[in-house]
């Protein structure tokens, strides 16, 4: 059996532009696997879940009783580190179902409260 002369460059061409509608899929039309886009749920759920905490943080440095001289304490520092452990220590950034505190709702809070002395 005789193939036609036109099948072989037909074949390589489908295959070069299968390999070529992949390669710009993935890397400029914003495809991806469904562990990427499962990673990126999952980051973005916890950005959003400490945003949503941020207000509760807040409210637990203004009940604090010696809230304006922790306040100031943390202004002065300028480490973004130091104001998140000093937002630990504070046990602002505990949440009452939690044996420690949340790192990333510390620091989010830290930010929270020295934009908004800054502001004031």
């Amino acid at each position: 059996m005789k193939l036609p002369t036109w099948i072989k460059p037909a074949i390589l061409g489908a295959i070069v532009g299968s390999i070529a509608t992949m390669v710009i899929g993935f890397s400029q039309a914003g495809w991806m696997l469904g562990s990427t886009a499962e990673r990126m749920a999952e980051k973005q759920a916890a950005v959003a879940a400490t945003d949503a905490l941020v207000p509760f943080c807040v409210s637990r440095s203004e009940a604090d009783p010696s809230s304006a001289t922790k306040l100031a304490e943390l202004d002065a520092l300028v480490s973004s580190y130091a104001r998140r452990d000093f937002v630990i220590e504070s046990g602002w950034a505990t949440l009452p179902t939690a044996d420690k505190p949340n790192r990333d709702l510390a620091a989010a809070c830290a930010k929270a409260l020295t934009s908004s002395s800054e502001g004031a």
